[in-house]
């Protein structure tokens, strides 16, 4: 099923009439694991797929590489934004290299990432703390890669890193 109607239909299950509140749908720690087994997933698909070709144009990649302490020292707000902005490059990212690979395992493969990414990415847009919308204006710190496997190893890892922390947190605060 496609990924983006999955998070809908969580989010729909978890919506109270009087109470719409999108992190409800965290509190079923079972979603997080599932995204996390169809990241790894894809990233063993992507190393199936026959000798994808390196990109012509570097996908730029964001680091999500973080520390456990400088993780709980920031704000649910400053998280959230935070993986909107890796999320944003690697819905570029996917999007490029879409455009260079003509390899059909490869191009179906990055398609499908791209969906999953962009879901995580309208989801935690209907998150927010602070007044005002976000804004694409952010520059986390990024790499140049020109292998393919690199975006789908990069989303894994925010997948099972910064998401799946932000998801516990976002659990601690809203299901009691």
């Amino acid at each position: 099923s496609p990924p983006g109607l999955l998070l809908l239909t969580s989010f729909l299950l978890h919506v109270k009439e009087d109470r719409a509140s999108p992190t409800r749908l965290v509190c079923d720690n079972r979603l997080i694991q599932k995204y996390i087994m169809e990241a790894k997933d894809m990233e063993k698909r992507v190393g199936q797929c026959q000798a994808l070709p390196a990109l012509r144009c570097p996908a730029v990649l964001p680091l999500v590489d973080f520390t456990f302490q400088q993780w709980k020292s920031k704000s649910n707000e400053t998280k959230r934004r935070e993986i909107l902005c890796d999320l944003a490059l690697l819905l570029g990212a996917a999007a490029g290299a879409q455009g260079q690979v003509s390899d059909e395992c490869g191009a179906r493969q990055l398609s499908q990432l791209y969906r999953h990414a962009n879901s995580f990415f309208q989801l935690l847009q209907t998150f927010s703390w602070e007044a005002g919308h976000w804004e694409p204006s952010c520059s986390p710190h990024s790499m140049e890669q020109t292998h393919i496997p690199s975006i789908f190893l990069t989303y894994r890892q925010l997948v099972q890193g910064k998401l799946r922390f932000f998801f516990y947190d976002l659990a601690t605060v809203s299901c009691k």
